[in-house]
């Protein structure tokens, strides 16, 4: 942790600005071989903290461009260290060869993450609101974008603070109790520990339930467009892609592959596979794209079925629907433009979530993505609480869920306080990991493993 790095932080590609950041306790004197500032008696390394100096950065072969500097003074920056970010004009070339004249200066090139790990390790961000980074930069919607921020605030950790401390009372007056036995230290009565541990139970669990739909906000979901030939499942497709996406014709089987998009629909990313149409063909070609449109739904997150509303429903249809049973679907009557034939009542009976839209127009798009708010959980997410994101702060919850349990269960069974103790400090524990205060070094550097280079 005692060199200092650098790294560009901006995307590899050209654009107005690009941003060079270097950290650690030579930060400022590395830079300062780098970055002259403009006009006499300005000095890098003189320079406050929240400072901005306007300059030129430089190597042996010369000016490169004119820069900005930006410097933070540790412990008052993102990393805790000292920390100077040059701003210069975003080309490639530029970019990279400042950040050479840097690693010249005796700068070493920063790793995955590098600098958010600096944060975590230095006590400005626990884990849950490090994993919120990559989050962020990863949000594709509105929903996303704000539970990352709720995290990096620490609104996570704060709500399961409050549980640690409760467990954590409990805990010491446990110790206490069995340290000095022959003191007057009053015991816990069965009914107020089970009290402390159902409320502690709740909280977690309150948090678990946000998961999936939490998963969904972070990584999207993989849908399926499914149905007969001809009821509008390319033109549904590009509608929500947004340009022609799946070529359309009224010629039955025109689709033979599947054809993959993702869309935002709402505050929800789809990944989206339209497929051939479902039906028995003689052509050797459709029908290997039948087989994969069967293959896919098997596999989906969320199968779209398309149903043509100007015809009535068909046993195609209808073997279609029962086919889905069990699996998150919903049911698309299409061609609302037209007169309907089919009742949405009859369809509704084989899928509860069947909406009634025109792929055409566009019309009903609202209905769907209503749908699949609620069919997805997202539409039960309160946007004022935090939920959980990650594989690892689930697994950490789940086993403080275990540990809950079994300490309500010694209780019920009227064992002793020191017994009940155990499973309390074993919760204590997965809440600790949660935060990351007792994270194996093995799955601290698995969550910095995913971040880019330069954050």
């Amino acid at each position: 942790m005692s060199r200092t790095i650098a790294a560009i932080s901006t995307p590899p590609a050209p654009a107005g600005l690009g941003v060079i950041r270097v950290s650690g306790s030579e930060a400022v004197a590395v830079a300062a071989q780098v970055f002259r500032p403009a006009g006499r008696g300005r000095s890098l390394e003189k320079a406050a903290g929240y400072t901005a100096l306007y300059g030129y950065v430089h190597d042996a072969g010369g000016d490169i461009d004119d820069a900005i500097a930006l410097v933070f003074r540790a412990p008052h920056s993102y990393t805790g260290e000292d920390v100077v970010e040059l701003s210069c004009h975003g080309g490639l070339y530029l970019l990279q060869r400042t950040l050479r004249a840097l690693l010249e200066a005796g700068a070493a090139p920063a790793g995955p993450g590098e600098f958010t790990r600096r944060a975590f390790m230095n006590g400005k961000m626990d884990l849950t609101a490090a994993e919120s980074v990559m989050d962020s930069i990863a949000a594709s919607g509105r929903l996303a974008a704000k539970a990352a921020l709720s995290a990096r605030k620490g609104h996570l950790s704060a709500r399961m603070d409050k549980v640690r401390r409760d467990l954590a009372g409990m805990a010491a007056q446990f110790a206490a109790f069995v340290d000095y036995p022959d003191d007057d230290i009053p015991d816990l009565q069965p009914e107020a520990m089970r009290q402390v541990l159902l409320s502690a139970r709740q909280e977690v669990q309150r948090l678990l339930d946000t998961f999936d739909a939490g998963r969904v906000l972070r990584e999207g979901v993989d849908t399926v467009i499914a149905g007969r030939p001809n009821v509008g499942k390319s033109t549904l497709m590009n509608q929500l892609a947004g340009w022609e996406r799946s070529i359309v014709t009224d010629i039955p089987g025109t689709t033979r592959d599947v054809v993959e998009e993702t869309v935002r629909l709402g505050d929800i990313t789809l990944r989206l596979s339209d497929t051939a149409g479902l039906r028995e063909s003689g052509d050797r070609v459709e029908t290997i794209g039948v087989q994969r449109a069967r293959s896919r739904m098997e596999s989906a997150a969320l199968v779209l079925a398309v149903l043509d509303g100007s015809s009535p429903l068909s046993e195609e249809d209808r073997t279609l629907l029962l086919s889905l049973k069990g699996t998150p679907a919903i049911a698309i009557i299409n061609k609302a433009d037209l007169e309907l034939s089919l009742s949405p009542q009859e369809v509704r009976a084989l899928c509860p979530h069947t909406v009634v839209l025109s792929a055409r127009d566009g019309t009903g798009l609202d209905e769907l993505e209503a749908a699949v708010r609620e069919l997805t959980g997202v539409a039960g997410l309160d946007e004022s609480q935090p939920i959980l994101t990650t594989e690892r702060q689930r697994d950490a919850l789940l086993r403080c869920r275990e540990c809950l349990d079994e300490a309500l269960t010694a209780v019920d069974a009227g064992l002793t306080p020191d017994a009940v103790s155990v499973s309390v400090d074993g919760a204590i524990e997965a809440l600790a990991v949660l935060t990351g205060e007792r994270a194996t070094q093995t799955v601290v550097d698995e969550v910095f493993a995913r971040f880019c280079v330069g954050k």
